[in-house]
């Protein structure tokens, strides 16, 4: 039987980590089940200067990994935190010895049998599906609450009435070992990612798509021009498809129900393709959920895009500055060239070594007649691709960091140019995360 966080009153916890879940969940353990402690927090690298402070818990023991099993093992329950791998020895001994394991976010979800949750997850989309899905729900009068990446803790719900409506981005990470899953679970898209989390490409397929089976789940919103999402699908109990003429779906004239057009293509809120079936995603999850809309113009005013989303930094001697920054898969800058289509692009690529395949990326350069700069760690790869692929190699330069690249693009472009900042790759090995980087970028381009 699955934990609710309800149950854990006189519980001894133990957590990982004190990121803004575990932080959020220290929080209402204090408010709620007074009775309960934490008495264990494991870092894995210097613990944070409040740490007593920020988990309530003056007593607490505060270790490293390596006293981890021993110390955890005397605990009821431990939560983890999302970026902590379920694959770790320590976390297998935990579970062999029948310690349970857990998230902020899946004892929330438990603890509302995931009732009037829409969950929302996808290697890329999610996050822009979710911000959608919220406003409009809003827009239709419905009361609703943003959690997750881009929202607020999901334990931080608790103080919401349960029959409000909950939109949650939820990561592969979290739902590696859900264990209830939302009443509308939406599929965006899968592509290889996060192999040093789940350890290869099919865990990570696995974990990803365990949501479809979980209970809880009435609805699966399943984007169909993915053949994998659609087979995973087939275990759904009900399935609901976008992306095809039978539903929602985008065409050369705008976003179509059924092949009625609803939205003409100069009224999208979001450039590129892969935004407007962004907004198919959103609009099948409301129908799911049961959410009458008003007409879609008049429902999506005010839609703002996102930090580091095609985001539109500065345009400056003809020459368009865009902040793509949270492009982390090669597909998803793919995706992000096509939004350009009509204008040559100069790319700002690279970033953290997960072993990407830039051939693909490479060839859609050469394609388009792209110019690329490359930024460390893997840089070097995906210039030595693009020009593998027939990029000139005046056209594909290599730099030492995103502030020479910046410079080189600049040089690189001429008036009618983007430049785009679209990594197709993480940001860890030099920035904190893709915000981090996208903000730099931002400051170099307009100080």
């Amino acid at each position: 039987m699955y934990v609710r966080f309800s149950e854990l009153d006189g519980a001894t916890v133990g957590v990982w980590g004190a990121g803004r879940e575990i932080r959020s969940f220290a929080r209402q353990l204090t408010r709620r089940l007074p009775s309960a402690r934490i008495a264990v927090a494991v870092f894995d690298g210097e613990p944070p200067a409040d740490v007593h402070e920020a988990l309530a818990a003056p007593a607490a023991r505060v270790l490293g990994a390596a006293g981890a099993v021993e110390a955890l093992g005397a605990c009821d329950v431990v939560v983890r935190s999302p970026g902590v791998s379920i694959h770790r020895p320590e976390l297998r001994a935990l579970l062999e010895a029948s310690v349970r394991v857990t998230t902020a976010t899946a004892l929330w979800m438990a603890e509302r049998d995931g009732t009037a949750v829409i969950g929302i997850t996808g290697t890329k989309g999610k996050s822009t599906t979710a911000a959608l899905v919220f406003h409009l729900a809003r827009a239709a009068g419905q009361a609703a609450h943003l959690a997750g990446n881009i929202g607020v803790p999901a334990l931080d719900l608790l103080d919401q009435d349960p029959a409000e409506l909950a939109v949650v981005e939820l990561s592969s990470y979290q739902i590696a070992d859900l264990e209830v899953g939302p009443q509308v679970a939406v599929l965006t898209s899968l592509f290889r990612e996060h192999l040093d989390w789940h350890g290869s490409p099919a865990t990570y397929r696995e974990e990803k798509l365990r949501i479809v089976g979980l209970p809880g789940v009435r609805v699966t919103v399943v984007n169909a021009r993915s053949e994998e999402l659609l087979v995973a699908a087939g275990a759904a109990s009900e399935a609901i498809h976008y992306g095809v003429p039978a539903g929602w779906d985008t065409t050369p004239r705008g976003i179509a129900r059924a092949g009625e057009l609803v939205l003409a293509r100069g009224q999208l809120p979001l450039r590129g393709e892969h935004n407007a079936l962004n907004l198919c995603a959103a609009l099948a999850a409301l129908e799911a959920y049961g959410v009458v809309l008003p007409p879609l113009s008049e429902a999506l005013s005010g839609f703002s895009p996102l930090p580091h989303r095609l985001e539109t930094v500065a345009e400056r001697d003809g020459v368009l500055w865009v902040n793509d920054s949270i492009s982390t898969t090669p597909e998803s800058t793919i995706a992000a060239l096509a939004s350009f289509a009509d204008r040559t692009i100069v790319l700002i690529g690279g970033g953290q070594d997960r072993g990407q395949d830039y051939t693909g990326l490479a060839s859609r350069l050469a394609e388009t007649g792209a110019s690329v700069v490359g930024l460390p760690s893997t840089g070097w790869r995906l210039i030595a691709a693009a020009r593998q692929a027939g990029v000139p190699e005046r056209r594909a330069l290599e730099s030492v960091d995103i502030r020479a690249a910046v410079g080189l693009a600049r040089a690189l472009a001429r008036p009618g140019a983007v430049v785009l900042l679209s990594p197709a790759a993480p940001s860890y090995d030099h920035f904190r995360d893709f915000e981090e980087r996208g903000e730099l970028f931002r400051a170099l381009v307009d100080p």
